[in-house]
Formats: structure tokens, sequence, C-alpha cells
């Protein structure tokens, strides 16, 4: 297990007396910024399309065709 707080005299890549030399660290930020791709658009709809639009209006109106033909079916009896 090694220690959280090494001996500086065992470090590696330290020099006398604590410091480090250049290049033995990452520099502290990239040298570019922003990314490579940027999304693209997203594509905007202004609702819903026709058929299925269509298809609701009709499977409402079969819907209501059936109860009223249930209901007259009911009081001709």
């Amino acid at each position: 297990m090694t220690s959280p707080d090494p001996e500086p005299s065992r470090t590696t890549g330290l020099e006398p007396g604590g410091g480090v030399p250049p290049g033995e660290t990452p520099p502290a930020e990239g040298g570019t910024s922003g990314v490579a791709r940027p999304d693209p658009p997203a594509v905007r709809r202004k609702g819903w399309g026709a058929l299925p639009l269509v298809l609701i209006i009709l499977l409402a109106a079969v819907i209501a065709i059936g109860l009223i033909g249930m209901a007259v079916a009911l009081i001709v009896q």
C-alpha cells in the first residue's frame, strides 16, 4: 500500500528542493477549444401530419356510429 503523502526524497520526477522539472507534468489546459463536430440543428415540426389526424378522426367516427347504433338497437327492442 502506498502512502498518500510519499517521501519527497524518494519520489520520482522531483528536483532537489521539491520542484518539478519542465515537461514532467502535462499542461493545465488543452490547446483547442470547442467541439470537433457541432450537433446538427434540430428539425422542428409544426404538429401532427395529415395521415395520423385522418386516422384518428375515422376511428372516432366509427366508434360514434357504433355507439349510436347500439343506442338505436336498445330503443327499438
